[in-house]
């Protein structure tokens, strides 16, 4: 619940430290949750067309694109947080793995606060949109949801772009931020595992089949918004199956269907 953004970073490593240090036990919790995490006042949320595209080009442009990710990073501690307090009677695994979730999500925004320092700006300075946490409101109620849309969907997106993201800072020598994007991914690969493992459970525990379901979410929610290439390997190493990417890759097959015959008819 904690707005200030300073102050949330360093309550989200304590928390972690407190975990591994045995300070704290598993038990239920006697709180009524909000629907809305703590956030500062900025940055202005807008709508997702609403932001301008972030080119290169322009020290204005790199800040635009570290800041867009920084607040993903930002969100993330959120949704983390999150999941370890809204679900609740879980083993005492889920909750050591994402309070870990958390702490690496504080770093990576701590990361990227530091390069947007190094260009002279700093979180707040650009609009963003609350997508990501937006999801997490649509799945408060429903764990096994949560665990298949956030990590597997929204998180999992990251391992897609964010290889792209490295090659173009680099090619405009900024490799400090490269840099950092190459540690946010590899920690991101696990962290969609944990969202796999914890999806998995969920399944099992409903008798459901996780790949059947998992491909119903999609169809149902989000049959429009997969887009391609995906980092099969990253999918992989992050629990994927084989199954699961092919399928996603038909979806992303048709969905670029429909949007050559969009443009068509638009011509």
């Amino acid at each position: 619940m904690c707005s200030d953004v300073a102050d949330k970073v360093a309550l989200a490593q304590q928390l972690s430290h407190d975990w591994q240090a045995g300070q704290l036990v598993v038990s239920p919790l006697a709180l009524a949750l909000s629907q809305h995490a703590g956030q500062p006042e900025r940055p202005e949320l807008v709508a997702p067309n609403q932001l301008a595209r972030r080119r290169l080009r322009s020290r204005t442009g790199q800040a635009a694109l570290i800041h867009a990710v920084a607040h993903i990073e930002f969100n993330a501690i959120n949704l983390a947080c999150d999941a370890v307090s809204r679900f609740q009677e879980l083993p005492a695994d889920y909750y050591a793995d994402w309070i870990r979730v958390a702490a690496e999500e504080a770093k990576h925004f701590s990361l990227l606060q530091d390069r947007l320092h190094a260009l002279d700006y700093t979180y707040g300075d650009f609009p963003a949109h609350n997508g990501l946490w937006a999801l997490a409101q649509q799945t408060a109620d429903d764990f096994v949801q949560r665990m298949a849309l956030v990590p597997r969907v929204m998180e999992a997106r990251g391992l897609d772009v964010t290889p792209g993201m490295i090659e173009r800072f680099r090619q405009i020598g900024d490799t400090a931020t490269a840099d950092v994007l190459a540690v946010i991914l590899q920690d991101e690969i696990g962290h969609v595992a944990i969202g796999t493992r914890w999806f998995q459970y969920a399944c099992a525990e409903r008798d459901l089949e996780p790949e059947a379901y998992y491909l119903h979410l999609l169809n149902t929610r989000f049959r429009h918004l997969i887009r391609g290439p995906l980092h099969t390997a990253a999918r992989l190493e992050a629990g994927f199956s084989t199954y699961e990417i092919d399928q996603l890759n038909q979806l992303c097959t048709a969905g670029e269907t429909r949007g050559d015959r969009t443009k068509a008819a638009a011509v």
